[in-house]
This record gives C-alpha cells, structure tokens and sequence, in this order.
C-alpha cells in the first residue's frame, strides 16, 4: 500500500537528510497517503510551532509525489514558491520520481498526472464560481487553512469600485440619470460619517433602499438585465439579493471615493455542498482546541472527516508565561497607565541584550501612543511596525503586521501581549457579524470572537516557543472570566507564574 512505501521513504529521507526532529512525521505521512488511497478526506492540526517552520511539509510532499494519480497542492503563493525551488528539488534529487510538477492558475489538460500547485486565491476563485479551471474529483491538499475562512470570504466578496458606475451608466444609458443619483447619494452620506480607525461603514437601510430600488427599476425596464450590466454587477446583484448577507463601504477619504462591498454572512452555507466533490486534506496551525475541531467545520461547513491534532513537544517547545494579577481589566479608566508601568518594569528587567521584544497591540489608537512613549526614553531602538530591529529593539506592532513578517524578523525574547486579540465591536464588520449570531440566538462570543482569538494566540507566539522565551500576557481578564482556561489551554505548554523570575534570563535559548 502506499502508505507503507510512503513510510519507509520518509523514514529512509530524515535519516540521511538529518531533518529537524519533528515526532509526527511519519503519521502524517500516512494519514495524508491513507487520505489519496480511500479519497477520504482529512482535517490536521499540525500545531503552531510546526507550522512556522513549515516542518510539516515533507509529511504531505512525500505522499502526494509518490502517489501515481494527479494531486493539487493549493498554498500561499510565498509557499508555493519556496515548494518549487526547495523543498521538491531536494525530494526529486534524493528519489527517483518522474512525476510532473507544475503550477499554474488553470489545470493543464484532463490526462495530466503530476502535482500541480496554485494559490487559494486562484482555487477557491474558480471552485466557488465557474470550476472550469480545475477539474473535480482530483484528490486536493491545503496547507495554511488558518486562514481559510478569511480566503474565502474574499472569494465570495462581490466588490464594486468607482469605476464600475461609470460602466453601469454606459451599459444602461437610459438609466444614467438614477444610477448618477445614487451614486451621488450614497458618496454624500458616507463621506459624512465620523472617521473611525478601520475607514469602513456598514450600509444602513436607506442606503440599501436605495440599491435596491435601483436594482428594481433596472430589473423592470431590461429584461435581459444579467447579460447586459457588466460582471462586477452581475456578482453583486447576486449576493446582494441574499438573506444573510455583510454590506458595507471602504472609504478612500483622500480620493473622495468609496467601494462597496457584499459579501454572505456566513460561509459554511455555500461551502457545504462543495465538500463532497473530491477528497481534501486541509491542514492548519492552531485551528481549534477541540481534537475533531467542532466550532471550525461548524463556520466551514464540513461534515464527517478523519480528524487529527498533533500535540506539541513540552519539552521543546515549552514557554515561559508570565500573567501579573492585579491589573486593570481592558476598557477601564486605569488600563493604559497600568500596562504602560508593566511594559517599562518588563523591559528593564527582562531584556538584558538577549533578543528583541515584541509588544502587540489590539488598540489601534494605543498603538503610536505607546511608541511614543517608550520612544521617549529607549529612543531609536523603539520602531513602530517596521521590520528594521536591531537585536536589542522594541518593535510595537498590531497583530496582523507581526502575522505577515516574523518569519523575517528575529525571534523575541520576550513577547507582551497587551490584552487578547478578541476583534473589536468598534470594527463595523466585527460588530455586524456578532449581530447575526445574535438574531439566529447563538453564542458569538464562543463561536466567533474566542476562536479567532485562540487561533491568532498561538500563531503568533509560534517563534518564542523555538527559543523557549518569555511571553507576558497582560490581560487580567484570563485570571477572572471563565473562558481564561481556554486560553492557558491555548498557551500550553507552559510555564505559568505570577511574577518574573530572575532565573528567564539565563534559561532563555
């Protein structure tokens, strides 16, 4: 069986490669083989620490160039390249497979054989709409899943930019004037809201009105209205027409323009029935805490599957947690100063030239205010979201910036978190989708917002983990709400304590 060969040729590679010690290996390995085999397909939790070293990736490259089928390997396109001009070669040169390797944003013809690699953008384009670029019933693995939910969410956004109006009035000349009106419409009672850090407004029922009478009175006068408007229309008139949906516009204050965009509330609905057109084996970081990942195939729509999360070393890759218990709570008068002495008291004892700290923020406008701060004092060693740091610098920074470039920048010795990156009510979507959950009576703290916490948590101490350094958790409200053991859950292994000790410093790397 090819799970045997699989086995055999991995074991045989590490041994010879002397590849960084990784204990699951060869059980990934075959479950990924087990999953082309039977076409069943497959949900695996690899963990954080795995996953940033990209560990992993020779436990699913093996099987699927041994495997004698096609196999479509879909990743982020900086993946993909690294696959291309690293890893593959190094596998191709060690064994003697002839299997074709390619990329590309089509599948080349329906005989082909080999490994093919495309980006989620590309695959979930097509496979979500026309699916005439790939074929289905080929077996397809998706490293990177994290974000799943969030590419597919883009794929299903209909966006209209200013530009699209213009074509609307050129594509029904007759209606020139009532499309010229609302556009005038919604441009003037947008650009009035109050500002706000996320430079987006959800469309509020006048203004959909407004749409949709536009819609109306185009519908009644074109019969043949969908081949006439051009396709930015046609995508949002379909998604708009939905129940359940997200409307809202970005502003670009400085162009004077905005985009409006539509996308479904939730995305397991569309995906459910597309699950079952060919065998997929998604592999992720940090996915769920639970081992079948419930509240996960819950927001994506996938049913019965083999699933399988990989536990993490507590020997290697075990941290140093320091959670204080006397802080203010978040969104109290007294937080900012309290956190402020805690980061300074932090720095000044912790850093001692071993590495670079790394402050994350989820307030926006906190951000720039604590770089200010501690540039006062610590000067050119405090950047501000740059990837320019020196080895004993203090990089503030909000999450999706650190998500985006520690692989680039030097591993921290210590990391403060300010508070959790719960997302914000203050965002306008964040607060819609909370408001969906609401109406339909489910718990949007524990489907949606804890989630999307845990999940960015352990993503993102991923490289402390790999110098067994020091992350400081300053919100007090896991010592106090009855969701902190999910996060200490999140967090482990772990090292918890209460105060620093002296002895982080000599233990660290």
């Amino acid at each position: 069986m090819i799970e045997a060969e699989v086995h055999q040729r991995l074991r045989a590679f590490l041994r010879e490669q002397g590849e960084p010690y990784w204990p699951h290996h060869l059980t990934m390995a075959r479950l990924v083989a087990r999953a082309l085999r039977l076409g069943r397909s497959a949900l695996l939790q690899t963990g954080s620490t795995s996953a940033y070293h990209g560990r992993h990736r020779l436990s699913y490259l093996m099987p699927a160039l041994l495997w004698p089928g096609p196999v479509l390997l879909v990743v982020p396109d900086s993946l993909k390249h690294r696959i291309l001009t690293i890893e593959v070669p190094r596998l191709r040169q060690w064994m003697p497979v002839i299997k074709p390797i390619q990329s590309g944003d089509r599948w080349p013809d329906d005989g082909y054989q080999g490994l093919w690699l495309t980006t989620p953008e590309q695959w979930l384009t097509d496979w979500l709409g026309s699916q005439s670029r790939y074929p289905v019933g080929v077996p397809v693995l998706m490293d990177g899943v994290d974000q799943l939910e969030t590419w597919v969410r883009q794929a299903l956004t209909a966006t209209l930019q200013g530009s699209d109006w213009d074509r609307l009035m050129w594509a029904c000349p007759s209606h020139q004037d009532l499309i010229r009106d609302v556009r005038i419409q919604l441009t003037g009672t947008l650009f009035r809201r109050p500002g706000n850090p996320y430079d987006c407004y959800l469309i509020d029922p006048r203004e959909k009105l407004a749409l949709k009478n536009l819609h109306q009175a185009l519908a009644n006068d074109i019969p043949t209205l969908e081949a006439v408007i051009p396709r930015p229309w046609q995508r949002f008139w379909s998604v708009f027409s939905q129940t359940d949906k997200l409307l809202w516009a970005a502003l670009h204050r400085r162009q004077g323009q905005f985009s409006l965009n539509c996308s479904p509330a939730e995305v397991g609905p569309t995906l459910q029935s597309r699950w079952a057109q060919q065998p997929v084996v998604l592999m992720g970081a940090a996915l769920d805490l639970d081992a079948q990942a419930q509240a996960y195939r819950q927001r994506l729509g996938l049913g019965d599957l083999t699933c399988l999360k990989f536990a993490p070393d507590r020997h290697q890759e075990a941290i140093q947690l320091y959670v204080p218990d006397r802080l203010p709570f978040p969104n109290t008068p007294d937080f900012q100063s309290a956190i402020m002495v805690e980061i300074h008291r932090l720095i000044t004892q912790l850093q001692g030239g071993y590495g670079p700290t790394v402050i994350l923020v989820n307030d926006v406008p906190l951000k720039p205010q604590i770089g200010s701060w501690l540039a006062a004092e610590f000067g050119s060693r405090v950047q501000v979201e740059r990837t320019c740091l020196e080895d004993n610098g203090i990089l503030i920074t909000g999450w999706q910036f650190w998500q985006a470039h520690q692989e680039v920048l030097p591993t921290p010795h210590l990391l403060i978190v300010t508070t959790l990156p719960l997302p914000s009510l203050e965002n306008p979507l964040v607060a819609e989708r909370v408001t969906y959950y609401k109406r339909r009576r489910q718990d949007w703290f524990r489907l949606y917002l804890l989630p999307t916490a845990l999940s960015e948590l352990q993503r993102a101490i991923a490289p402390v983990r790999d110098q067994k350094g020091i992350v400081a958790l300053l919100d007090n409200r896991v010592n106090h709400r009855s969701y902190g053991h999910q996060v200490f859950a999140a967090l482990s292994p772990a090292a918890r304590s209460t105060y620093i000790d002296a002895s982080w410093l000599t233990t660290w790397g």
